[in-house]
């Protein structure tokens, strides 16, 4: 499959937010965790359009007919779809924007949450091997890095077997605004930590908030897994960060 195809399979089944006016304005790719679309992602969507981009909440589940409980059982649990394999999804979509009226596509941000970071993350670790990894037969890393302006990685799973931490990522790269959960029992701190080292050690601009006492999904009202503790306070901080690097990203 091409990614123009793909494309519009993701995106037929993801959400579109603009600002009103018809643009075109940048864009801000918005990717789930391991168990699908949650409402919560929505909010950062509105944080999105009040910096003046259109965002793009992006389901990778519907278009692969997961259900949310596929998404638990073998998602979550790196049996099926693990990031190297949804990095598709970034191809697949800056091909689809192209063809967006609304849409700048020198102007893209990609913002992850936990299995959506390590999509983003591997997306620009596999190099000239993203074509056979994905499945896209056109699958480019050049889009890729011509079009992102910044990355935003919200507590990333980035464990084994994702590829920051051992192969960095080559090329022209964007700035990235990470943010990490102390008290984390679902991806931990250390290994997210480890892979932004890699990065910064390559002589990319990371800039990194720590919150000591964030669990994972935090900012999610409606997590249901018992190790996640919602903390709104902590949801706006995070808020905040996001426009910052959204508007800090269009500056260059």
């Amino acid at each position: 499959m091409d990614s123009a195809t793909w494309g519009e399979k993701v995106a037929s089944a993801s959400k579109v937010f603009k600002p009103s006016g018809p643009g075109p304005f940048p864009v801000a790719l918005i990717l789930h965790g391991c168990g699908g679309k949650t409402p919560f992602l929505e909010t950062y969507a509105q944080v999105a359009v009040q910096a003046g981009y259109a965002a793009v909440v992006v389901d990778s589940l519907k278009p692969r007919g997961m259900s949310t409980l596929d998404a638990k059982l073998f998602v979550c649990t790196g049996v099926a779809l693990q990031g190297l394999k949804r990095s598709a999804d970034l191809f697949a979509m800056l091909a689809w924007l192209e063809g967006q009226a609304w849409a700048d596509t020198s102007r893209v941000f990609l913002a992850g949450w936990s299995h959506g970071g390590w999509t983003i993350m591997d997306g620009y670790a596999v190099g000239s091997g993203a074509a056979r990894a994905t499945g896209l037969a056109d699958a480019d890393p050049a889009r890729l890095r011509a079009s992102v302006r910044g990355v935003l990685l919200v507590y990333p799973y980035a464990g084994y077997p994702s590829l920051t931490s051992s192969r960095g990522w080559s090329g022209p790269v964007p700035r990235v605004w990470s943010v990490l959960a102390g008290k984390d029992q679902v991806v931990g701190w250390k290994h997210p930590k480890k892979a932004l080292d890699r990065l910064s050690g390559d002589g990319l601009a990371v800039d990194t908030v720590f919150l000591p006492d964030a669990t994972h999904a935090y900012d999610d009202d409606r997590a249901n897994d018992p190790r996640a503790k919602y903390r709104p306070d902590l949801f706006g901080q995070t808020r905040d960060y996001f426009a910052k690097a959204l508007t800090e990203a269009l500056r260059g």
